[in-house]
């Protein structure tokens, strides 16, 4: 089936919230969370279990079709660089104060990319490297030798209604 839409992982929410995980989506540092990219042979659900959600865990799809670029776009991915979370009304942000995750320099070369999975490095339990959200780019992005940018949407990395 492949990439259709963008999620949130329910199971991280639900972590986050009864204390499973110690995720802190609002006072992370530079680097805590990281946008690494995604081909098209792998279908993302946001209804797995904790260890599905993982960068690179094989009990997950986050393990295949990686895209990197060896100088430019590391395996594992690039920095969310200023993550933060905001309310407004009942709405609640989680964005990158503004900044779009780029490539390490201007020589990247990556094809074939349809979208990133946003993740914790620093979070161990309860599973190292747990999804906080994937993120769609609506088709194929692509570049050759040049700057790869991961320009959220001006709503955020992700938004949650609360009704």
């Amino acid at each position: 089936m492949a990439w259709s839409n963008s999620r949130i992982f329910a199971q991280t929410i639900l972590d986050i919230l009864d204390g499973t995980t110690a995720m802190d989506l609002d006072s992370a540092g530079a680097g805590d969370y990281l946008a690494a990219l995604y081909g098209d042979t792998i279908t993302p659900d946001n209804t797995v279990a904790a260890t599905a959600t993982a960068y690179n865990n094989a009990a997950g799809v986050w393990d295949t079709d990686e895209k990197s670029d060896t100088t430019e776009w590391d395996a594992g991915g690039e920095p969310i660089v200023a993550p933060n979370l905001t309310k407004a009304s009942a709405v609640l942000t989680w964005d990158d104060d503004g900044t779009n995750v780029v490539s390490g320099g201007s020589s990247a070369t990556l094809a074939a990319v349809f979208g990133c999975l946003c993740y914790s490095g620093v979070i161990a339990t309860p599973v190292v490297d747990q999804g906080v959200c994937y993120n769609y780019f609506g088709g194929t992005q692509s570049v050759t030798n040049g700057t790869f940018t991961i320009q959220w949407a001006a709503t955020g990395i992700f938004t949650l209604t609360l009704t």
